[in-house]
């Protein structure tokens, strides 16, 4: 299978982080609400709000406030592959 990289973006940690085809349609396949927030899901990994490492020792959450349909917008990262790319965004009301 071969994945495309819709865009990319550098975190605040200077890695490069891609959003591929493959994870924009998982997105939007469970957050429909995010099909106009592409921008804002890159603007969250780039200057977010708030940062945190993940559930997983591979993963960073990021936190963009007052964007989108809720409080926060969140963005997952992942390092699999020898690469950084997006593994999931949603709207959230509150950090977790």
């Amino acid at each position: 299978m071969v994945v495309a990289v819709l865009a990319t973006v550098r975190d605040p940690d200077g890695r490069l982080v891609e959003l591929t085809d493959e994870r924009w349609a998982h997105i939007l396949d469970r957050h429909g609400v995010m099909r106009t927030l592409q921008i804002e899901v890159l603007h969250t990994i780039g200057t977010p709000t708030l940062a945190r490492a993940g559930r997983e020792q591979n993963e960073r959450w990021y936190f963009l406030a007052d964007t989108g349909p809720s409080r926060w917008l969140q963005a997952v990262i992942a390092y699999r592959e020898e690469r950084w790319f997006i593994v999931s965004a949603f709207p959230r009301r509150r950090l977790p």
